[in-house]
């Protein structure tokens, strides 16, 4: 769960790079909107490999390998992340990575954008592995964290060294050096540390013990179907994992609040783990139920079908009972039923098992983990009609919503956590500057936030582009900002929160006005005083890093 994700670390092959005017349009770079910003990408990809052996649909989600997405509607269709442009209205004064596409997903984004509306607590953390300079596709992470800071959220930065440590081999000296340069430029572009909370995984112990609870809750199994890991894999690497879980909940130590973790769509298989844990971490879970016994969510879906379409009066006592239901699912073909033949033989055998046990809508608090304390507590706070079981506790008067607010109220007054399953933003990959992925291995393919402004100005210049083979060809097609890393850094960058600016170098360039000479040079030029500007401020606050509150370097040097 690190910052880095925009930027490939590693990649194989030679990249292609003309260093002139034109693209060769051979990579499958995201789609760029015509407003200014990046749109679905709509790219037909190869098979990639995924960090299991495995493959999914193009789509490869390596937290710690190569990464790649050649069609984001993969993302939705495979992984369940949301589209970003279904929430933005819902998002106070959004940020211009938003507006223009840039964030293109979200898991339950909604919880965060509506307490910085309402004025609420919310928190936003990302990390940072310190394994090289910080670079313009770190930047996208940086500005997310800045942004949500300043819209009130409590805002987290971590250097996580023990990750990089345990899973890239660094030694703490080089760590070391390239955490202050991390710290540098975000503190230059803006975060606030009197307001905020930076840290070392290797020196929050709050962080490492967090991790310890966690680590009961999971299991080697797991991080086998997820990450891949074998026999071979060293027990620090784990560890590490198990780290990063509580680094995206440890906002919520304080108190539960919805939290956003702003990363690359390869960071996605952390955010699912650490949503998964929060959940079996909490004291009591909460559902909907209509008997004494427990359904799975399938069937219990199924039953409430069935509860909605029998009429009580058709039967005897005017009473739903269990064997009613039954009877009517084992009348109904199979064809009819959203389901499938092992989910109805399941539920089929509890209602009749059930027999003449009333159907009853209720909502259900079950125990998971619950200390008697908590559990008694519970019982004393449910208001209304209830039935009290040996592992939970039946609600006839408390909707979901309440039961949910309830059982967290309680599982904090009694010494637990509850978590708030953490939300998720994801930004698009930048294509690399040379066509292609943009990687650290080839320094011509991105741009170091460190780079001499004369130098990040000549990559700019050298950079490959979507233009067409001619100038007449443009003038008479328009180019391929679509296809475009110099357009992308205008989206993404350059163009900064001027959406107008952003849209009218797209539609010069689709249109044919903009020949790709004058738009390097411009872009160039604007890159130029971006990495000046910025190696400014990073100097002008080198005093304000020496005042905050984070180990610079690590006692853990030999």
């Amino acid at each position: 769960m690190t910052g880095d994700d925009p930027l490939e670390e590693s990649e194989s092959g030679e990249p292609t790079t003309d260093g002139g005017e034109r693209g060769d349009g051979s990579r499958s770079a995201p789609t760029l909107r015509a407003d200014g910003g990046a749109a679905g990408a709509d790219g037909e990809g190869s098979e990639v490999p995924r960090a299991d052996g495995g493959a999914v649909d193009d789509v490869a989600l390596d937290p710690w390998g190569s990464s790649s997405v050649s069609d984001y509607r993969k993302l939705f269709e495979e992984f369940g992340i949301e589209e970003f442009d279904e929430v933005l209205e819902e998002v106070p004064h959004p940020h211009y990575l938003m507006r223009r596409g840039v964030i293109f997903g979200h898991r339950d984004y909604r919880p965060v954008a509506e307490a910085m509306r309402e004025g609420e607590p919310a928190a936003v953390l990302s990390g940072f592995m310190p394994t090289g300079d910080p670079h313009i596709g770190h930047k996208l992470v940086f500005d997310e964290i800045i942004w949500h800071q300043r819209q009130g959220a409590d805002a987290y930065g971590l250097i996580a060294d023990l990750e990089a440590h345990a899973a890239r081999g660094m030694s703490w000296e080089e760590i070391d050096e390239h955490a202050r340069s991390y710290l540098l430029s975000l503190l230059a572009l803006g975060f606030d540390p009197e307001e905020g909370t930076l840290y070392r995984q290797s020196e929050n112990r709050e962080v490492q013990d967090l991790a310890f609870e966690l680590g009961a809750e999971a299991n080697f199994s797991e991080f086998q179907s997820i990450y891949g890991f074998d026999g071979e894999t060293d027990v620090s690497h784990m560890q590490s994992v198990v780290t990063q879980m509580a680094d995206i909940l440890y906002p919520q130590l304080e108190e539960p609040k919805p939290t956003v973790i702003p990363v690359g769509p390869d960071q996605d298989p952390h955010v699912r783990l650490a949503r998964d844990l929060a959940e079996r971490m909490r004291f009591f879970k909460v559902s909907k139920a209509y008997a004494s016994f427990e359904l799975e969510p399938e069937e219990r879906d199924l039953v409430a079908e069935f509860y909605e379409e029998l009429e009580p009066a058709e039967f005897d006592d005017d009473q739903l009972r269990c064997t009613h239901v039954a009877e009517a699912l084992a009348e109904t073909p199979l064809a009819d039923l959203e389901t499938d033949a092992d989910t109805l033989s399941s539920v089929l055998t509890k209602l009749e098992e059930a027999g003449m046990e009333p159907i009853r809508p209720r909502t259900r608090f079950f125990d998971r983990r619950a200390t008697d304390e908590a559990f008694e507590a519970l019982i004393d706070a449910v208001e209304g009609e209830k039935r009290v079981y040996e592992n939970h506790v039946d609600a006839f008067e408390v909707d979901l919503a309440d039961a949910e607010e309830l059982a967290r109220e309680v599982e904090v007054d009694n010494g637990g956590y509850g978590f708030r399953p953490p939300s998720s933003i994801y930004h698009r990959f930048m294509t690399g500057l040379t066509g292609g992925k943009m990687s650290s291995s080839i320094p011509a393919s991105h741009i170091s936030l460190l780079d001499d402004p004369e130098k990040g100005y000549d990559k700019v210049k050298s950079a490959t582009t979507g233009g067409r083979e001619t100038a007449e060809e443009q003038r008479e097609k328009g180019g391929r900002a679509d296809e475009c890393p110099v357009y992308e850094l205008y989206a993404y960058l350059l163009a900064g929160d001027d959406d107008e600016f952003a849209k009218l170098v797209y539609d010069e360039c689709v249109g044919g006005e903009r020949l790709c000479g004058d738009c390097k040079e411009q872009a160039a030029e604007l890159m130029r005083e971006f990495l000046a500007e910025h190696q400014e401020k990073r100097a002008e606050v080198e005093e304000l890093l020496e005042e905050a509150e984070i180990e610079l370097e690590s006692p853990r040097r030999r």
